[in-house]
Order: structure tokens, then C-alpha cells, then sequence
């Protein structure tokens, strides 16, 4: 079954889809990851040399500093602790009073050079969004690799034990949820006390939230759709779950997407598909504040039905 395009799923019921004022600005500020998980849409892994140069860190301090509509600066990579520009980025936005969230897989504090990354975290009043695909060891590594499951465990303990997660420290650590296989996420006000549930009993570990989130059918997720031969029935799933009220909830709304070498996207994804943002190409060079995008047009194409099937998807979890 050929996909319905998404833009007319729009048309075909009313929406009429425009950036609100941009309060998010997610950086993807390298693809170099200790990990080369098999979901990954940026294809991040240990051979990834892109990663984003002192000169563009600069430039984007200089940009978010003009930009007051911006209270979030949420950093993804790759693994972002690994560009040596990271922590210079992160007291910056701190500096600025911005909330800074640290898309963090886990396994990365164990790293070489990376051992007092958590503390820098704490001091930091860093929040931390924590990749922890399943309660399930096997499952886990299915996904991410042997032995992720035992060194992830021991990164939420060392995080545990600084404060995060616990009830009143302000110390934000959340946990994401994502399928491993092409199916929609359970829903994640049901899914969540399971895996407090799991988290303490087995390994007396405590988190804020969780966040279940859509595999988009794009990159290495979409190459095992097709070497599956599963790709038809996974946008056939997407198409028959699209939701209304989560498109009205899109994270492109709100958020612009920055690259490694300084170019803007409307959202991460539509950025590894490389399609520009829908004002217009633009890079961190030639404007001067990111205040001005509201009402501007987003680009859509058929992987946005991931963020829209279901309670929808966003990077913060599902938008119902």
C-alpha cells in the first residue's frame, strides 16, 4: 500500500500546521556515539567524525544569547558528552538561565575522559534524558549491543546516587522508551509505573518520567524495515493511527533543530533527512535571532505519520 502523502492527510482534515514562537532549540552537536544502536536515525556510531567545531559553539552561544524566546537548549548527538565543545556549551546556556537537557546514553560515562561527566551534571543542574529502551536485559541489548544492559544500569546508580531522581533534589532524570521492532509504544502513562516498578525492585533505582517514543521509519531503522520486508505494514500502521489532536501538538512548533555544522531544520529528524527548514535555508551565519520564525511554514514529509500515530511522539514523549 502506497502511503497517503502527509501533507494532504493535513489538508484532508483541516490542519493548518505553523511554527508558534521557538521556546526549544535542540542541537545535534555530533554523530561520533560509543554506540551504534540499530533504531538510530542519525546512524551515530565510534567511526562518526562529524562533530561540531569551537567556531560553531561559539556562534550558537552568540545566536541563543539574542534569542530570548528560547528557555531550553536540548543537546543530542551522537553521544554530546563526547564533542569537546559540550561542556563549554552547557555552561553557557546555564549562564544564560536556560534549561539544559542532556540526551544521554548512558554507557558514555564509562568512557575515556568521561568520569567526572555525571558530577559535571549535577553541578550543572543538567536535566538528563537517560536511553533505557526496556527493563529487559535482553531486550536492551538486542537493540544496543552486548553488555549496554549491566553498564547502563550502573550509569543510573552513579546518577542515583548524585541526587538524580530523587524526590525534591531537582535533579531531572527521565528515562525513554522506544519499540524493537515496528510496532507503536505502549501508552506511556501505563508503561511508566511498570518500569519504576522494575527499575526499584530489581535495582533499587529511581527516575522522574518516562518517555515512549515512535521508531521513525527512517535511516538504519528504516534499512531493517526493508531488509525485513515489514516497511508497507509499519506506514500502513503509522497512516491507520494518525491522530489529529497529536499533529496539533507537533514539536516542530516550537523547536528548531541545529546541525553539527550549523544549519537549521525544523525538527532532528527532517535534519538526518537533510530538508532544509520550511522558512527557507537557513544556518546559524546569516540570521541573527531565532525569534522570528512564528507563523513561518514547517516541512513535512511521510515520516512526520510517526510523530502522529497514536498518542503521538515527540522528543519529550508522546503529545496526548
Amino acid at each position: 500500500m502506497k502511503s497517503p502523502a502527509f501533507t494532504q492527510t493535513l489538508r484532508d482534515r483541516g490542519l493548518t500546521i505553523k511554527r508558534t514562537q521557538t521556546e526549544i532549540l535542540q542541537v545535534n552537536i555530533g554523530r561520533l556515539c560509543n554506540q551504534a544502536c540499530h533504531h538510530c536515525h542519525v546512524e551515530a556510531g565510534p567511526k562518526r567524525t562529524e562533530n561540531m567545531s569551537e567556531k560553531t559553539t561559539l556562534r550558537l552561544i552568540d545566536l541563543l544569547a539574542n534569542s530570548k524566546s528560547i528557555h531550553t537548549v536540548d543537546l543530542t548527538g551522537g553521544a554530546p558528552e563526547l564533542n569537546p565543545n559540550f561542556r563549554t556549551l552547557v555552561q553557557a546556556a546555564r549562564s544564560m538561565g536556560k534549561e539544559v537537557i542532556d540526551r544521554c546514553n548512558l554507557t558514555v560515562l564509562f568512557e575515556k575522559g568521561q568520569q567526572d561527566t555525571a558530577q559535571f551534571l549535577k553541578d550543572q543542574q543538567v536535566h538528563v534524558i537517560a536511553s533505557l529502551p526496556c527493563y529487559s536485559k535482553g531486550n536492551v541489548e538486542k537493540q544496543r549491543g552486548n553488555g549496554v544492559f549491566s553498564k547502563s544500569i550502573e550509569a543510573l546508580k552513579i546518577l542515583n546516587h548524585l541526587g538524580y531522581g530523587a524526590e525534591g533534589s531537582g535533579l531531572r532524570l527521565d528515562l525513554v522508551y522506544n519499540p524493537t521492532g515496528p510496532f507503536l509504544p505502549p501508552a506511556q502513562e501505563k508503561l511508566e509505573p511498570d518500569y519504576k516498578r522494575e527499575l526499584r525492585e530489581l535495582f533499587a533505582i529511581e527516575f522522574n518520567r518516562l518517555f515512549t517514543i515512535t521508531n521513525m521509519p527512517i535511516k538504519r531503522f528504516l534499512h531493517d524495515l526493508e531488509r525485513d520486508k515489514t516497511l508497507s505494514a509499519y506506514m500502513e500502521l503509522l497512516v491507520n493511527h494518525f491522530n489529529p489532536h497529536a499533529a496539533e501538538g507537533l514539536m516542530c512548533r516550537n523547536l528548531v533543530s541545529v546541525s553539527w555544522d550549523g544549519e537549521l531544520f525544523d525538527c532532528d529528524f527532517n535534519q538526518m533527512l537533510e530538508l532544509p527548514l520550511g522558512a527557507g535555508r537557513r544556518t546559524l551565519w546569516n540570521i541573527e535571532s531565532l525569534d522570528k520564525l512564528e507563523q513561518k511554514p514547517i516541512t513535512f514529509a511521510n515520516h512526520c505519520y510517526g510523530c502522529t500515530a497514536g498518542a503521538g511522539s515527540s522528543c519529550s514523549g508522546s503529545l496526548i
